[in-house]
């Protein structure tokens, strides 16, 4: 009985199909890692497939490398979405590896070659016009409403090769693995929950896996998806992956210590409301102070504006303004030529690399983890050469809420360390098979037999 079981658990993996096709590791960018090598011909072999891997691994390089491959390979053209600026971001970092990015408004703009264009933008395009399409912060996907998530998923649901790239997801937010799955055909969200979960009767959003599927789950996942903290943990022997300390310090503008008990969403407001003018003044004393770099996160608009004319040489960038200006102000932000940027978590907090900074501060913190996580990872990535110096800056009467972002923190990282062990294995193994792909022998010089009468 114990057998047919396990026979019956087995049956229930959903392993992704290959689609791709097969590229020999010599023809692929010389700049590329080796373990950038394995994961795009592993992802151009399955033809749809997922990145998840942690800030500053290259995902921006590799995305642009499947592009290309597939350009090389069928031609046509390739769409890359990406947030508002990270396309910008993307086209400078084409150009210093040889790529040839074009950035594009609406269907109109489109070339044979590598496209881009940002969310937004979306509904401008025809899907079946391209031949590959590129999803870059796919996370992302869980930020925007059901409408435009599930818009996204059926204009390309026919597009013949599909990656999406985004840092190592929650690995309790099975949603967002559900958006990935149903975008690259795997499988839909709805059939991912009804195989591998059960609903809790007494929270309405709430998914657990089943007792027998965890193995199961994971192991389905790794058939599609790629999951990478750091190449040495998939046996790459290879320096520089190491990130610096990050020191997070908290101030406190009105007492000694926050209040403990729990505060209601109308207390905290009330209380970010009244303490805006000392919060915005601590913060302004740190950046006037300084010679170095700084990224100020906020969350209110009248955080954004006080601290603009608080904080000397100071950008600002609202929801409301100009993607132009949005697109060169964070590109001016990367290259120095800005000293401080204001702004907000869900205007900058995705896709941007801004390892040539490490200082920033919270002036006041949200409830969501993810917004904090993904700022503060614009700056805390690999490649980052200094210390990270986070400073939050919050009233008394807010309560803990430094405290409930750490302890989230702990609670997710455990939960990625979990993740990773139980994908690992599967992983290596995926990665280990593509390293041993041959490329098929196409001989093009016509062979000589020896003239065997003359050698009698």
């Amino acid at each position: 009985m114990l057998l047919q079981y396990e026979q019956f658990i087995k049956n229930k993996i959903a392993v992704s199909i290959e689609s791709g096709f097969d590229v020999n590791r010599s023809l692929l960018n010389k700049k590329l890692f080796d373990y950038q090598k394995d994961i795009v011909r592993w992802s151009l072999k399955k033809g749809r497939s997922a990145i998840f891997a942690d800030c500053g691994l290259g995902k921006t390089l590799m995305q642009l490398e499947f592009a290309q491959q597939i350009i090389n390979r069928v031609g046509g053209k390739v769409l890359i979405i990406a947030p508002l600026a990270v396309t910008g971001q993307t086209k400078l970092e084409g150009q210093e590896f040889g790529y040839d990015v074009n950035i594009c408004e609406s269907q109109e703009d489109v070339i044979d070659g590598i496209n881009i264009t940002n969310y937004e933008k979306l509904d401008r395009f025809v899907g079946n016009k391209f031949v590959g399409v590129v999803l870059d912060e796919s996370s992302i996907l869980k930020s925007f409403t059901g409408k435009i998530r599930d818009n996204i998923i059926n204009i390309f649901r026919n597009t013949p090769y599909k990656l999406a790239c985004t840092a190592t997801p929650s690995p309790n937010d099975y949603m967002e693995l559900g958006n990935h799955s149903e975008f690259l055909g795997v499988m839909t969200r709805t059939e991912m929950l009804s195989m591998y979960f059960i609903h809790d009767s007494g929270e309405t959003s709430k998914w657990r896996l089943k007792g027998h599927a965890e193995d199961v789950f994971w192991e389905w996942m790794s058939s599609w998806a790629v999951v990478l903290d750091n190449p040495r943990n998939l046996g790459y022997d290879i320096q520089g992956f190491d990130l610096p300390k990050l020191n997070i310090h908290q101030i406190i503008v009105d007492g000694d210590s926050v209040i403990t008990e729990k505060q209601t969403l109308t207390q905290r407001r009330q209380a970010r409301k009244d303490s805006l003018k000392l919060r915005c003044k601590a913060a302004s004393e740190l950046v006037n102070e300084s010679d170095e770099q700084w990224l100020v996160w906020c969350d209110l608009n009248a955080e954004s504006e006080m601290l603009h004319k608080l904080i000397n040489s100071s950008y600002e960038i609202k929801g409301s303004d100009k993607a132009k200006y949005k697109t060169e102000t964070m590109i001016k932000f990367s290259d120095g030529s800005i000293k401080c940027l204001v702004t907000k978590p869900k205007i900058a907090g995705f896709g941007m690399n801004w390892q040539q900074c490490h200082n920033m501060i919270f002036v006041g913190l949200s409830d969501s983890y993810e917004a904090y996580y993904q700022a503060v990872r614009r700056c805390w990535r690999f490649g980052q050469t200094h210390e990270v110096n986070v400073y939050i800056i919050i009233s008394a009467r807010e309560g803990a809420v430094k405290e409930n972002i750490e302890r989230k923190e702990v609670d997710a990282e455990n939960m990625k360390r979990q993740m990773l062990a139980l994908t690992k294995e599967i992983t290596k193994k995926n990665l280990e098979r593509t390293t041993r792909i041959m490329t098929a022998y196409e001989p093009n010089v016509r062979m000589r037999l020896p003239n065997w009468e003359e050698m009698s």
